[in-house]
């Protein structure tokens, strides 16, 4: 018996030995600074890819794409793009006063832009195109004068080169309106045109581009 509990103590004490050995001392350890990385945030309140610091046109709306100025993204480069519409009565061809009005806007911009070009469409309602002839190969098309009385216009009043605009006829086409209707047969007949100058660079535009200044009014 007494053999018995002497193994059994000095299996003990063993064991107690042995886990005061394994016991790590950590006072003589010193302590240690991890450097973490700084993170910088370039706020993009927009979301258009462009920080605020750089973004030209904060406040750009979302799904829009931009350009790398952060401004929306027309199509085309720096420039012109305006359009010109204009309807005519039934059988006609004559340009009407409030469209000539619309109509010296848009020389006033090609004069400015003394390089862009205009693309001038002639269209008609089918109840104006003659169906049993090809009215395209007809020389006095409806569609093919509205778009001339159009050209004639710009180059004849504002002195626009002909070889700047750009006459297409499309006849009854290409509508842009129900044909069911006498209201959809007159907003079939019409002119469409667009002017455009299409530059790479602010200087390739000044280069091409004329200023014209504004005249003071008098004083009174």
């Amino acid at each position: 018996m007494n053999v018995k509990l002497w193994t059994i103590a000095s299996m003990m004490i063993g064991a107690l030995a042995l886990t005061g050995c394994q016991t790590a001392d950590l006072s003589n350890r010193t302590s240690q600074t991890i450097n973490m990385p700084t993170v910088v945030v370039n706020l993009d309140s927009d979301g258009d890819g462009h920080s605020d610091e750089i973004d030209m046109c904060p406040g750009t709306p979302r799904n829009i794409v931009t350009d790398e100025r952060g401004c929306p993204f027309t199509g085309m480069g720096i420039g012109l793009k305006m359009e010109y519409r204009a309807f005519f009565a039934k059988g006609s061809s004559e340009l009407s006063k409030e469209y000539q009005l619309e109509l010296n806007k848009v020389a006033l911009k090609l004069q400015e832009y003394y390089t862009a070009t205009m693309r001038i469409e002639g269209h008609a309602s089918v109840d104006e195109v003659d169906e049993i002839s090809d009215a395209k190969s007809q020389p006095n098309s409806l569609a093919r004068n509205r778009a001339l009385i159009v050209k004639n216009y710009l180059v004849l009043k504002h002195k626009i080169e002909p070889e700047r605009l750009n006459t297409f006829n499309y006849d009854a086409e290409q509508p842009i309106a129900s044909s069911d209707t006498e209201e959809g047969k007159s907003m079939n007949r019409r002119v469409y045109g667009v002017a455009t100058a299409d530059f790479d660079s602010e200087e390739e535009m000044s280069m091409n581009r004329r200023i014209f200044e504004i005249a003071a009014e008098p004083e009174d």
